[in-house]
């Protein structure tokens, strides 16, 4: 197939291009390389099928000639301090450059897949969150740029199904972690594995019992393919289902690197939500998926990645 990813520079976009890449599919990789990087791509290079276009979704898109199968949509800042950086970015990526990639997948035929959030969410008062939650999220906030953006990208994408018969794909997805993450990401699997190698203090926000799910990168990948490749619209969960307080986290992190580290506590970041949990019944039933990798495993591999490409 041809097939284009925009975002397909980042960290989660470079491990699609390269699972679509093996697979023998043609692609088309589309990124300002606003947080994506070319050392992400480099390796793709190679393959005679893979193609990149420095391109901002925001921006209106040129005529791709050929036909176009599938476009997996990607394409927007995913940090907390990247996103309240550049928050009209941001906001318009999953606005503007939803649209004009609806209008493309419309004109060539091809299915869409919009990858939304566990942000969506927001501070949930539903726990597991499962799809059918319409979610509490400040509409105003700091993070809004980011949720509510993701939020109307959904729904304007049910629109153009609904309108037009757009075959389009909705995935929410929740806390991913693995190698290519930047260093100056500032989530907190990076932050604590950079903390942990130089021996410096784990910076924690809150008391450290807030509670994320973190899923392995090619876990989430799979996850991805299956639904872009199901008959299914969404919205579809895909995240871990495991667990995992912060602190906790910070503990297996220290062990994991044999850190000396101490933990630094600090105030807990507006509208950060305080508890985070997949219920990915759906996807285990509709798609046949659900994350293979232990955390331990994954935070392995990831830490490996660090410290091979100078953490320190």
């Amino acid at each position: 197939m041809r097939i284009i990813v925009t975002g397909g520079a980042g960290f989660i976009g470079s491990h699609l291009c390269e699972a679509l890449a093996k697979e023998g599919h043609t692609i088309i990789c589309l990124d300002n390389l606003g947080s994506g990087k070319i050392d992400n791509i480099k390796h793709l290079m190679k393959f005679s099928t893979f193609r990149f276009i420095k391109h901002n979704v925001i921006e209106p898109l040129q005529l791709i000639e050929g036909k176009i199968d599938q476009i997996y949509h990607l394409a927007s800042r995913a940090s907390p301090k990247d996103y309240q950086e550049y928050p009209v970015e941001t906001a318009l990526a999953n606005s503007v450059g939803t649209d004009r990639l609806a209008k493309l997948a419309l004109a060539k035929n091809s299915k869409l897949l919009f990858t939304s959030t566990s942000e969506a969410y927001g501070e949930p008062r539903e726990h597991p969150q499962k799809e059918s939650y319409w979610g509490n999220v400040n509409p105003v906030g700091i993070r809004s740029c980011y949720d509510e953006s993701k939020r109307f990208g959904e729904a304007l994408l049910m629109a153009y199904h609904r309108e037009y018969n757009v075959d389009i794909k909705i995935v929410r997805i929740f806390n991913t972690y693995g190698p290519r993450m930047r260093k100056d990401d500032g989530r907190v699997i990076p932050n604590f594995i950079q903390q942990s190698l130089s021996n410096k203090p784990i910076t924690i926000y809150g008391d450290g019992k807030q509670t994320r799910s973190f899923c392995y990168v090619e876990d989430l990948v799979e996850g991805l393919i299956k639904m872009m490749n199901s008959k299914e619209i969404g919205p579809k969960n895909l995240g871990n289902p495991n667990e995992t307080t912060v602190i906790e986290l910070a503990k297996l992190i220290r062990g994991l690197t044999k850190s000396k580290s101490g933990f630094l506590f600090r105030p807990l970041p507006l509208d950060d939500p305080t508890r985070r949990q997949p219920d990915i019944s759906k996807a285990r039933a509709l798609l046949g998926w659900e994350p293979k990798v232990k955390l331990e495993d994954g935070l392995k591999k990831t830490i490996q990645w660090f410290k091979k490409n100078g953490a320190k």
